[in-house]
């Protein structure tokens, strides 16, 4: 599947018909003509705007009459928080979730999708804004996972914490300074949020966390890769819920 759609009719369209759309990226500077409903449609649908300039819409479009704007769509569709549950539920054990917070890196994605499908995740949920969708990088960092791990999009991950918790969940959050992995029980309905690969997991998505958790460091280095630190904490999990 084509992760871009060229061209203002093309673009319109898509938004029209519901399409599924990680942002749409326009010419900077003044808009006009048909470029006006078309951006106001998108914002009133809560897709990002994103202004380029044209050099990097020309690059974008690999030769093609963008008309300054292009609209990067999803590799793969999107499910919903009922798809992970039902997904738990078929699988006969209680929900095992991760929740990526501003995760911008697309080969640090793809890896935590290939590392949750062999883990036995149930699905993943990303933020609308500040992340990488499921674009073609994902999908082949993903080594085929993105077909099996249901990926959410949702518009707060703070009130999507509160909601999966009162489904029941717990929420377990990754930041150094918590309680070490092999000390904090980790077993049944669970949910794993993992931090952007710069700034960690962001205030407000902390405090909703039922408690943080950490993976000993016993180099010199104190950090790891986040798809690195997901992984650990996702075979943590696994330990735990097979014991």
């Amino acid at each position: 599947m084509s992760d871009k759609i060229i061209g203002r009719n093309p673009v319109a369209e898509a938004i029209k018909s519901g399409r599924e759309i990680d942002k749409i990226m326009v010419k900077k500077g003044e808009i006009e003509g048909s470029l006006r409903p078309i951006i106001k449609k998108a914002r009133d649908m809560g897709i990002p705007v994103i202004e380029a300039d044209r050099n990097k819409l020309d690059q974008l479009s690999e030769g093609g009459n963008h008309q300054g704007v292009i609209a990067l769509v999803a590799a793969h569709d999107y499910a919903s928080i009922d798809d992970i549950f039902e997904n738990a539920e078929n699988k006969g054990h209680s929900p095992f979730i991760i929740i990526l917070d501003k995760i911008t890196d697309p080969h640090n994605f793809g890896s935590i999708i290939r590392t949750a499908n062999c883990a036995g995740a149930d699905g993943i949920i990303i933020p609308k804004r500040g992340s990488v969708g499921l674009n073609e990088v994902v999908a082949k960092t993903s080594a085929g996972a993105i077909e099996y791990v249901p990926v959410c999009k949702v518009t707060n991950i703070a009130q999507t914490i509160d909601s999966l918790k009162d489904r029941g969940v717990w929420v377990a959050g990754a930041e150094a300074g918590g309680d070490t992995m092999y000390k904090t029980d980790l077993k049944g309905s669970m949910a794993l949020v993992i931090g952007s690969e710069g700034e960690g997991i962001s205030r407000l998505v902390k405090e909703k966390c039922d408690f943080l958790v950490e993976i000993p460091m016993f180099g010199d280095v104190n950090s790891l890769n986040a798809s690195v630190a997901a992984a650990v904490l996702m075979y943590e999990i696994v330990r735990q819920r097979n014991n």
